[in-house]
C-alpha cells in the first residue's frame, strides 16, 4: 500500500473529492472523475483499462477482499487506507464493502459504424434503467449506446446497476438526437423508434438488414413527437393485459430482436 495513515477524518481533502464527485453530476463533469463502490466493481475498472486516480479502502476490506484490491494497489495512482466509521459516510448502499474508486472519465468519442447495431436512449432518467440497459447491450453484443440528456452514465448507482458494463461499452453522448439519428438515416441504416402504441409495426417484423439505431424514450413521457415521426415505429406485441414494459424491460426485447438474426 501507498501509505500505512488511516485516515480518520471527513475534513480530509481525498474524503471530501470523493464524497462530491460521489453526490454531484457537476462535481463529475467539472473534474473530470467518477465514483465507483465495491471491490468487484473497482476491480473491474482496472481490468476494463480505466485509470483509477484514487483508491480507498478499510482494513477489513483489505483482509477480505486481497485478491481484488491487489490490482487497485498496483494500478491506482494514490491508494490510502481510511477508518471503518468513513466507509459509511462515503458509501450509498446499506452494507459497504468499504472499497472506493476515484476513475477518470472516459472519452466519448464514437462513430458510428453503418453496419453497426445501437440503442440509443433519450432523456431516460432512472440510474437502475440506464445500467441495466447497458449491462443488456454489452451482452448482446451492441456496438455502443448513445445517450440523449437523462441520467449521467457515472451515476454510481448507474455504475453498479451495469455491473461493469458503463466501463467497457462504448458511449456516445449528444445534445441533438433527431440530428443523429437524420445521419443514420442517410447512411442506409434502419432507425427505430419503440413505442406502445397499437398502430405501430411490431418489432418481430421489422426490417434488420444492415445497421440499426432503436431508439428508446423517457419512462413516463416517452419520445417526442419529432423522434417517433421521423422513424419506424416499432412496439414490442404483448398477450397480457399490461400497456407497457419499463425502459430496461423494453430495451432488451428490442436489442434481442436486433440482433435474433445473427446469433448462432
Amino acid at each position: 500500500m501507498q501509505s500505512s495513515d488511516i485516515i480518520t477524518s471527513r475534513g480530509n481533502a481525498h474524503i471530501k473529492l470523493a464524497l462530491s464527485v460521489r453526490k454531484s453530476a457537476r462535481s463529475r463533469r467539472e473534474n473530470g472523475l467518477f465514483f465507483l463502490e465495491g471491490a468487484r466493481l473497482c476491480a473491474d475498472a482496472v481490468s476494463s483499462g480505466t485509470a483509477v486516480l484514487l483508491c480507498l479502502y478499510t482494513e477489513k476490506a483489505a483482509e477480505k477482499y486481497a485478491s481484488l484490491l491487489l490490482p487497485l494497489t498496483e494500478h491506482a495512482a494514490t491508494c490510502l487506507c481510511i477508518d471503518e466509521s468513513l466507509s459509511g459516510y462515503l458509501a450509498e448502499t446499506e452494507h459497504p464493502q468499504g472499497v472506493f474508486c476515484l476513475c477518470q472519465a472516459r472519452s466519448t468519442e464514437v462513430q458510428i459504424r453503418a453496419d453497426g447495431r445501437y440503442i440509443a436512449l433519450s432523456f431516460v432518467q432512472n440510474p437502475d434503467n440506464l445500467g441495466a440497459i447497458a449491462r443488456s447491450a454489452e451482452a448482446f453484443g451492441l456496438d455502443a449506446l448513445i445517450l440523449e440528456g437523462g441520467c449521467d452514465p457515472y451515476n454510481p448507482k448507474a455504475q453498479r446497476a451495469a455491473m461493469g458494463s458503463l466501463l467497457r461499452l462504448p458511449i456516445l453522448e449528444t445534445e441533438d438526437l433527431p440530428a443523429l439519428l437524420a445521419r443514420c438515416r442517410e447512411s442506409g441504416m434502419q432507425v427505430w423508434a419503440s413505442t406502445p402504441q397499437a398502430d405501430a409495426l411490431p418489432v418481430t417484423q421489422a426490417n434488420r438488414s444492415g445497421g440499426i439505431v432503436c431508439v428508446v424514450g423517457n419512462e413516463g413521457a416517452g419520445l417526442r413527437d419529432a423522434i417517433l415521426q421521423s422513424c419506424t415505429r416499432v412496439t414490442i406485441p404483448m398477450r397480457g393485459r399490461a400497456e407497457s414494459l419499463n425502459a430496461a424491460q423494453a430495451s432488451s426485447v428490442l436489442m434481442w430482436e436486433m440482433v435474433r438474426e445473427v446469433r448462432t
